[in-house]
Order: structure tokens, then sequence, then C-alpha cells
């Protein structure tokens, strides 16, 4: 009898579900879920543009629905039997912590706080947080510059503790209702395993590595003193958290009765320990050491990982080096860009008004795929949402320049494009020049499967071919993967991850193979782009910007 693991990948504005064969990875089934609260699933408050949070009913109400619904499709000769399901797996977006109660129940479930903002979902590009952030970077200079060395040098706004520093400080009821705060990725497990009482909430070495400041050679978390000098609510939720972080092949759990019989699923089944989706992704598109596995989506977050027995610098910049947060016995590296879709909708928004994005975004690409590089003198900084890596500061903004009264929308756009691209080169650079070597890139995420100019201008800003995972739903084909594990050989999987990634991951056979007269004219214009990135961005740096127009101009001419 077949076996078939489910992945549930929890998005921005939707959750998604693959039912997956775990003999070859090929996806017997998959639904979507799009959150109806808020506008495109995000709750957003008109007079705060850096608020982003979600419903937790969404959530709930989400993974019943694409679970039921996967189940529920093909014939009755193709359809899948419930006891063929031998686990489930689970991505969030991140850092996403979520305020609870003392039963683990979501506050923003509660009828008291059913208004409050504060006691919803606080979304991964929430940046609300931004002073909070640079007070616990200043702390830790100050006290514990250990705890910044793992993570790039400087906590991001985007994630758990300023998060809750910011709510400890603008909402003292919401802050003193929370029993604990925890990661989407954590709480989905734990609901469907009944570990929902905030002392006994596994928690996953992924989202506590990367966004929590747990790190194995400091005892786990952060100082409760550290975090009580912060504000007192810090060291209370400190108290709440677990001496260890589990890594992925560990299960999370067992389904419940209770989630059994809603899901329609064998009760007792594994559920595996949640992660974040770029790092399922990375998994699902089959990372290894010297591959680069890029998440292009809304946002774009970029893994790769390294030998657990060679000893890595730090390196400044990244959101995190953290053993097993990716795969058991590698350290997993994260960076990332804070916007890439993001930044093309909004621009698609304005240059066609009232019109479908999809259908602007269809137009912009088709004038813009037959512009050369260079052609039309406009570079721009893709930082409409911030700077996540390697600048860490949510507080940049985005910037054109090389406009003229003869500039297109179409060459704006391909700019946007072009943009995001530098921005992924200073990503591959800085790894590079830490000694973490790229030998493939991998793409993976929604953008790159509809944008074939996008895949060939990555290719030839960074020199290097890009390959895409054969699956488009990697996050959830990685977290499919990791239940394979879960389960174990015994029940149908695999009792590792390489045995299930062999056997479940690949890649297209379509290369985008760099064009080095392309690249050349790329790397010129890069020059301008360092010179921008840095003028703007790194303090006390001071690149003389005088001929940077001229220089697009010349470079114009000669394109």
């Amino acid at each position: 009898m077949k076996r078939f693991t489910i992945g549930l990948d929890f998005g921005t504005s939707s959750v998604r579900g693959v039912l997956v064969d775990v003999s070859n990875g090929n996806t017997a089934a998959e639904a979507v879920f799009p959150y109806p609260h808020g506008t495109d699933g995000v709750l957003i408050d008109a007079g705060d543009s850096n608020l982003a949070r979600q419903h937790p009913q969404d959530h709930i109400d989400g993974l019943q629905a694409v679970i039921r619904s996967i189940l529920n499709q093909g014939s009755t000769e193709s359809a899948v039997e419930a006891d063929q399901v031998i686990g489930i797996g689970v991505d969030t977006t991140g850092s996403t912590p979520i305020p609870v109660d003392q039963d683990g129940t979501p506050l923003g479930l509660r009828p008291e706080f059913a208004q409050e903002l504060d006691a919803m979902v606080w979304l991964w590009k929430d940046h609300t947080a931004f002073a909070e952030a640079a007070d616990i970077t200043a702390a830790a200079r100050e006290l514990h510059p250990e705890y910044l060395g793992k993570i790039g040098g400087t906590y991001s706004s985007e994630w758990f503790w300023a998060k809750i520093l910011k709510c400890a400080r603008s909402n003292p009821r919401v802050s003193a209702a929370a029993a604990t705060w925890v990661e989407h990725a954590d709480l989905v497990p734990a609901i469907l395993t009944g570990n929902t009482a905030p002392d006994g909430i596994p928690r996953g070495i992924c989202a506590a590595g990367h966004k929590g400041l747990f790190h194995e050679s400091w005892g786990g978390y952060p100082d409760r003193e550290f975090l009580t000098a912060l504000h007192p609510e810090l060291g209370r939720i400190r108290d709440s958290l677990p001496a260890h972080a589990r890594t992925a092949e560990e299960p999370a759990g067992y389904l419940t009765p209770e989630w059994a019989d809603r899901l329609g699923l064998p009760e007792g089944i594994p559920v595996a320990l949640g992660a974040f989706d770029a790092h399922f992704g990375a998994v699902g598109a089959g990372v290894g050491t010297g591959v680069l596995v890029k998440n292009i989506g809304t946002s774009c977050c970029d893994i790769t990982v390294a030998d657990g027995s060679d000893s890595l610098p730090d390196i400044p910049g990244l959101c995190g080096i953290v053993p097993g947060s990716v795969l058991p016995g590698f350290h997993g590296l994260e960076a990332g860009q804070s916007a890439i879709g993001d930044i093309f909708n909004w621009f698609a928004k304005i240059a066609g008004p009232g019109r479908p994005t999809g259908e602007v975004l269809a137009d912009l690409e088709d004038q813009a795929r037959r512009l050369r590089p260079g052609q039309s003198g406009i570079l721009a900084l893709d930082w409409q949402n911030g700077n996540r890596t390697v600048l860490v500061d949510q507080r940049l903004t985005g910037l054109f320049i090389g406009l003229t009264l003869h500039s297109t929308p179409a060459e704006m756009y391909r700019a946007l494009v072009e943009a995001t691209a530098f921005g992924a080169r200073v990503i591959v650079e800085r790894f590079e020049e830490y000694g973490v070597n790229t030998r493939r890139v991998l793409a993976c995420g929604g953008i790159p499967y509809k944008s074939p100019m996008l895949m060939q201008i990555y290719a030839d800003v960074l020199g290097k071919p890009m390959e895409l995972s054969r699956s488009t739903q990697t996050a959830a084909l990685g977290s499919a993967v990791a239940a394979a594990v879960t389960a174990g050989a015994d029940r149908g999987g695999y009792d590792d991850f390489s045995s299930a990634m062999g056997a479940m991951t690949g890649t297209l056979d379509e290369v985008y193979t760099p064009d080095p007269s392309r690249h050349e004219v790329y790397t010129r214009l890069y020059g301008i782009y360092r010179n921008l990135h840095d003028a703007f961005g790194v303090p006390g740096a001071s690149p003389d910007l005088y001929a940077a127009m001229k220089r697009l101009l010349d470079i114009k001419d000669r394109s």
C-alpha cells in the first residue's frame, strides 16, 4: 500500500496543503485556503504602515479546510484512504509570534480581546517594533555581545523578543494576559497534538535559534536578568520557555482523537516539529552543502547549510547560524530580503490602478523582457520594506535614480527586478566572503515559476546558473518530508533526512545560464548599486555619488 504525508504551509495570505507520496515526492492532491480576515489575509492599521497582523481563527479554519479538501480529492479509484497517511508536517512564516493564555488559546480568540490587534498574530512583516529591536541590540552589545554574533550582529524588528517588548510597552493589558508567546510554527503542531499548556509546548530550534536568541553555548534562551532589564514582562515570558529546543527529526507529538475526528485522519499519527517556510522550503528543494536555496515570493529567504562538525565564523548581517535548524547535524544559515513580490505588486498597483495586479504584472514583464541590461539608465534600491540582509535595517526605504521624462513603467519595473537581483548578489558575496561558498543556486517559491525574465536576470547578475525545484510547493513538500522522517521507516517513511530528500525532492531540467556579456554590464551596474547601498545603509560610509547618474547614462549609451 502506498504511504502519504501531509505538508501544511501557512503563508502570508493563505495556507496551502499537499498530500505527498513518500516513495517519490509526487503531489497526489493540494488545496489552498485564503485567509478571510483583513486585506489579503493581513490585518492592517491605516495609521501605522509598520503594522501587519493575522487572525488566529484563519489558521485553525485553514488547516481543517485544506486537509479535508485534499483527502476528498480524486475519483473513487484514485482517492487516498485516510489510513494511508502516516504523518503531518507544518511550516509557517516567521518570526510570527502569538500571545496565548494559560490553556494555550491565542488571546485573539477570547471575546475580551476580539477587537485588539495586539492580541492577534504578529506577522513576520510587522515592523512596529523597530525601536525595541534597536534597544535589544544596544543592550546585547553592552552586556552579551555573544547573543548578536550568531544572528549577524543586529536584532531585527521582525523577530520574537522585539515584538514581545513592543506589546509590553504599548499594550500592558494584552501583555499581562499572555501566559507565554508562541511562534506560529510551534503552535500549530502543539494544537494538533494537544500539547498547548504553556510549559509543555514543544519549541523547535528553527524559530528559537534564528529569531529567539536561543543557543546551547549560553544555555538556551537569553539570560533572564538581561531580558528583565529590558522589561519585566520579558523576564516573565522567559520563565515560561523550555530549557531545550528540538530539531526536526523529533515529533512534536501525535494527533489527538479530537483533531483526528475533525480532519478525518487516523488518531495517533506523528506530527513533526514545525519550522519556518523557507527552512522547510530548502529541505523540499534539496538543500545541501554548497547549495543555496532562494525562496522567492512575497519576500525572499536564502538558506544554505554547512557541516555541523565545521567551525563557522560569525557572519555579520545574517539572520542566524543555528545548529540543526534546517537539517540535523548541519549548521543552518539564513539570510534574505524583506520584499520581492510585495515590491512588484506595489508597483503594479501604481502602474495600472484599477486593473487586476496579475494582469498588470504580465504586461510589464512582456515589455520589460525586451529591454537590454542598462538600456533604461534607471537603477533602484529594493528597500520598500526595509533591508533584512546584510544591513538589518527596517527603517530603510526604496529609491530610483536615473529617471527622465522618457522613462516608462516597464523600464522602472525591470529596474526593480534588477534591484532585487543586486540585493541577492550582496548576500551571496557576504556568504563567500566568510568562506561559505555557493556552487549551486536553487530557486523555489511562487515567483520563479511565473517569471522567466527574473530567473535570467538573477543568473546574469549573480554569474551563476539558476535551477528550479521540481515542486512548486517546496515549503509544503519540505514539511511533508519532515513528516516522513518523523514517521520513520517502520511506518513506511524514512529514518533520516538524507534518505527522504533523495527520494522525494529534485530539480527541473531547465537551467538558466548566465550570459557573459550581460553579466559584464550588470557587474558595472552593481558597482553603482553598491555605492548607493553603502551610502544610504552603512553608517560612516562615504562613497562618492557624484558620478552615479553619469555612469548610468554612460552604460545606457553603450547599451
